[in-house]
C-alpha cells in the first residue's frame, strides 16, 4: 500500500519561500518519476512540477523560474523549493508518482496547505 506524506506548508508573505517535502512508502521510489500538484479552493488539481527517474525536470509555466523540484532516492523523498511566492500560489499541495511525466498514478495523500498572504 503506497503512502504519501506531504509537509512543509504554512503561511508566508508574498515574495517569501517555502520548501515542501513528500515522503513515500510502499513503492520502489527510484523507479518512478515524481511530481507536485496543487489545488486551490474551487479549482481543479493542477500539475506543478515533475522529476523523472533520471532527474529531468518539467514545470508548469506559472512556476517556471520560481519553483525547483528535486528528489533524494535514499530518503524516498521528493522536494519542492518555492521562491518568490505569490498569492496565486495559495493552494493545497500534493505529491504523487507519475507516468508520462505528468499523470499521477497513486492515491492522494493529505496534502500540505500553502497560504501566501500579507
Amino acid at each position: 500500500q503506497v503512502q504519501l506524506v506531504e509537509s512543509g506548508g504554512g503561511l508566508v508573505q508574498p515574495g517569501g519561500s517555502l520548501r515542501l517535502s513528500c515522503v513515500a512508502s510502499g513503492v520502489i521510489f527510484r523507479f518512478y518519476a515524481w511530481g507536485w500538484f496543487r489545488q486551490a479552493p474551487g479549482k481543479e488539481r493542477d500539475f506543478v512540477a515533475g522529476i523523472s527517474s533520471g532527474e529531468r525536470t518539467n514545470y508548469a509555466d506559472s512556476v517556471k523560474g520560481r519553483f525547483t523540484i528535486s528528489r533524494d532516492n535514499a530518503k524516498n523523498t521528493v522536494y519542492l523549493q518555492m521562491n518568490s511566492l505569490k498569492p496565486d500560489d495559495t493552494a493545497v499541495y500534493y505529491c504523487n508518482y507519475l507516468r508520462d511525466y505528468t499523470i499521477p498514478i497513486g492515491s492522494w495523500g493529505q496534502g500540505t496547505q500553502v497560504t501566501v498572504s500579507s
